[in-house]
């Protein structure tokens, strides 16, 4: 049996009905394009953060960089962020024209280092990007203490925290705006691409709706300002509806897994397992754990079938589209030592407990001998 770390397949057995009639509901409706099902999506998701605004559009990266740029963030600007997170936030902020600056992140939890942001700050620095990353808040407070006093906008990236909270504080409610990702594999996926921007501010939710439309506001053909095609798929938004009203719940089932998981391999010496910080409601879009000789335990465990993901192999400033910011070997070296320790171990919803357990089984007998 192959094990991964992720199967929509469960899900899709388990709520086919409902899928199926949302895909039925669209093509019934008599508009494929920025109909009913993406205005309804945008005013439950909004409802849902407690926010006034929501835009959706066609991706996560082009949440995050068409938010960049409804924050006026452009050519010759600096936003800060972190190396340890996947590429499209930063291909996001380079597609604005902005440069992207990184600060290390945390041995502990792996988010960004809120203590290094301030000695990251010139005179070009316009937008701080913090990412929730693998299922928990960046420690937000301070972040956007420091934020307000350099007069710096901040975006959050929420593609891996749907439903994440921090002092009673939903994932994408603390800055001036939140990016989402609701690819397949998210807490909140779609059976496609998709992604939404929340705010509430009025004229960053207008910036927003005309950027996504190819710079158009109100009349076709009529371009304000040059903008993008970026604009949420009325099928992939009435799914999204659907699978909504069932995000607490898939929440409760990422978070029984994880427990699962600390029961059957919390003792283990040498395999650090996921760490939720203190007022952080954590999601587990991911369940990353640590050893110091990952590579032997992963291709121990490929025999028996199992093949697990890394989340990320490649810290982005080591990558060769972004060498071009200059960044040194060793410059970011917790994020460099975790890209060699990090793998991820398979967690959603739907996950069989069978697989829990065989997966603890297995990993038990391949660490005492590796």
């Amino acid at each position: 049996m192959t094990t991964y770390v992720w199967d929509y397949l469960p899900e899709y057995e388990n709520e086919r009905a409902d899928l199926l009639d949302a895909v039925e509901t669209v093509f019934g409706s008599g508009q494929l394009v920025l109909g009913k099902s993406v205005r309804g999506f945008e005013e439950e998701f909004a409802a849902y953060h407690g926010l006034a605004h929501c835009v959706g559009v066609d991706n996560g990266t082009n949440a995050v960089k068409l938010g960049l740029q409804a924050l006026g963030i452009g050519p010759g600007d600096e936003v800060i962020t972190v190396s340890n997170t996947a590429a499209p936030t930063v291909v996001a902020i380079d597609g604005t024209g902005a440069k992207p600056v990184f600060v290390d992140v945390r041995a502990d939890d792996y988010l960004m280092d809120v203590s290094q942001v301030e000695a990251a700050i010139t005179p070009r620095t316009r937008a701080l990007l913090p990412v929730h990353l693998y299922g928990q808040c960046v420690d937000m407070a301070p972040l956007t203490a420091l934020a307000e006093r350099h007069g710096l906008a901040v975006l959050e990236d929420c593609a891996q925290a749907h439903g994440a909270r921090q002092g009673g504080r939903t994932a994408g409610t603390m800055s001036d705006a939140a990016a989402f990702s609701f690819y397949p594999t998210k807490v909140l996926g779609a059976y496609g691409d998709g992604g939404a921007v929340v705010t509430d501010d009025a004229q960053v939710e207008r910036r927003l709706r005309r950027l996504r439309y190819y710079g158009m506001e109100e009349r076709y053909y009529v371009v304000e300002t040059p903008g993008h095609n970026s604009r949420l798929d009325e099928v992939q938004a009435e799914i999204l509806r659907r699978k909504l009203t069932r995000l607490d719940t898939y929440i409760e089932g990422r978070r029984a897994v994880a427990a699962r998981y600390e029961e059957g391999l919390g003792d283990l010496a040498e395999l650090t397992l996921p760490r939720t910080n203190p007022g952080n409601d954590h999601v587990y879009y991911v369940y990353v754990v640590r050893h110091p000789r990952r590579d032997a335990v992963l291709e121990a465990l490929r025999p028996h079938g199992f093949h697990f993901n890394i989340s990320y192999p490649w810290p982005v400033h080591t990558m060769t589209g972004f060498r071009h910011l200059g960044v040194p070997a060793g410059a970011l070296p917790v994020t460099e030592r975790l890209a060699g320790e990090i793998f991820s171990l398979p967690m959603y919803p739907s996950l069989p407990r069978a697989v829990q357990d065989r997966t603890i089984e297995v990993l038990r007998e391949v660490l005492a001998r590796v």
